[in-house]
């Protein structure tokens, strides 16, 4: 047997071993549904209840509200995908919702996800924009860039600005505006209006009711926590040390889920906040098994298990990884060091 066939065998066996998981619990769904936003509502009222007697007890409890909006974005991510209902409808009407809370016009957002689920890790094949924490320079591009641009390209990437600074600017400011987003896509563009009259009528109707500086307070708090642990997990799942990106001739679907996304293992509670996300070379394989299943359909499939897993302190040293080194076959820093070698020297994972 040639490898080319070989290749398409074991791919074949790997999807018939997760097609068992790809279907939705209704139960389950509703269950994660229900307990995410009532836990969410509860805390936010506690928050809102909270800053009239201390601005900072409030803030601390912004840790975990941010944490819960996040599990909803994974439920509306779910909904993108159609992997949280069996019904589109349902999906949709879902997805809609969660996305006032998460301040995400869900059409707009869906359409530009599935178009990342076409390209990730592919050097000839990436976008901007939308896919600006994805994707990535050569060490080559970066270096051909004139001062001016490697200044604007590096300082935009710095880790405070990249990932403190800009990730509450996105949910809160660019998310109103139907960015990078084509004149013909109608119903993408048209759901970002939408999204932000009814956000328009949601918090005006709350500040008239409960105050609008409270309001108003409470939710910029639980949006910054939030996006923050949001977009560093999205970084991570493609630029991490041990992702592998490659040029559209060596690119496949199934080699791009195993080897150019994360697997992160995070502590249990951690797991819980974040819909089990970290198990994300098995969500870019099969995108339609939920997330309550994704560990399941891991620990099932020996190929899944297989993957190399990042730890949570790797995870967090990522964030330094900006460009893509041909040569060395890795991610770099801007120093073109590889930032997590000491993990390769304790024989944490092989090196490349």
């Amino acid at each position: 047997m040639n490898p080319s066939t070989q290749s398409r065998s074991t791919n074949a066996s790997v999807r018939s071993a997760i097609s068992p998981f790809e279907s939705a619990i209704p139960a389950r769904s509703i269950w994660q549904l229900v307990s995410s936003i009532g836990l969410y509502v509860a805390a936010w009222a506690a928050m809102l209840s909270l800053i009239q007697v201390s601005f900072f007890l409030a803030l601390a409890l912004a840790v975990p509200t941010g944490a819960l909006l996040v599990r909803i974005f994974i439920l509306q991510h779910d909904c993108g995908h159609g992997s949280l209902f069996a019904s589109r409808f349902a999906n949709n009407v879902v997805g809609n919702f969660c996305g006032l809370l998460t301040l995400t016009p869900y059409a707009n957002w869906r359409r530009h996800h599935a178009g990342h689920h076409r390209i990730w890790n592919n050097l000839d094949r990436r976008q901007s924009g939308t896919d600006f924490y994805s994707a990535c320079l050569t060490v080559k591009e970066y270096r051909a860039l004139p001062w001016h641009r490697r200044f604007f390209y590096r300082a935009l990437r710095h880790p405070v600005v990249a990932h403190v600074i800009l990730p509450p600017l996105i949910f809160m400011l660019l998310y109103r505006l139907p960015f990078d987003t084509p004149t013909d896509w109608k119903r993408e563009r048209r759901s970002v209006h939408l999204t932000n009259a009814a956000l328009v009528a949601l918090f005006l109707g709350l500040g008239l009711l409960l105050g609008t500086w409270q309001v108003l307070t409470v939710q910029i708090m639980i949006i910054v926590v939030a996006s923050i642990i949001g977009v560093w997990l999205f970084a991570l799942q493609h630029r991490f040390d041990g992702a592998v990106w490659v040029r559209q001739a060596q690119w496949s679907y199934s080699e791009a889920s195993l080897q150019g996304s994360s697997c992160l293992r995070l502590p249990r509670v951690l797991q819980w906040f974040t819909g089990n996300i970290g198990f994300h070379h098995v969500h870019h394989l099969a995108p339609r098994v939920p997330n309550y299943r994704l560990q399941a359909c891991h620990e099932a499939v020996p190929a899944l298990r297989a993957r190399t897993q990042i730890s949570l302190a790797s995870g967090l040293r990522s964030v330094l990884l900006s460009l893509w080194d041909e040569e060395a076959g890795r991610m770099v820093d801007f120093s073109h060091r590889r930032p997590a070698l000491a993990d390769v020297a304790a024989g944490k994972r092989p090196a490349r």
